[in-house]
């Protein structure tokens, strides 16, 4: 099983960019799936997540920027961010799975002001 993050980099301020999140070893329609983000000093939290059957969920500091979805043909899950904003700043991680689960190894998106 393996995840794998890209897309992460460095913008400006209002800027996008989207974050993908390949996976092999596993179907990414079978579980729930999710973006994490963990800035220096502070805990891993939730920003998005989206279930089996299609249905997505937001972080409010998120919610009206990002968008969570996937392809299962390709077995990739996306995070397209828009409107960035400097707090935005972390390494961003995608999961399979909720009590049991599997990581990616993240991808650094930084955000300029």
């Amino acid at each position: 099983v393996q995840l794998v993050e890209s897309g992460g980099g460095l913008v400006q301020a209002g800027g996008s960019l989207r974050l993908s999140c390949a996976a092999s070893g596993l179907p990414i329609g079978s579980a729930v799936m999710g973006w994490f983000r963990q800035a220096p000093g502070k805990q891993r939290e939730l920003v998005a997540s989206i279930t089996v059957a299609g249905s997505t969920n937001y972080t409010d500091s998120a919610k009206g920027r990002f968008t969570i979805s996937r392809d299962n043909a390709k077995n990739t899950l996306y995070l397209q961010m828009s409107n960035l904003k400097p707090e935005d700043t972390a390494v961003y991680y995608c999961r399979w799975g909720n009590t049991v689960g599997y990581w990616g190894q993240g991808t650094q998106v930084t955000v300029s002001s």
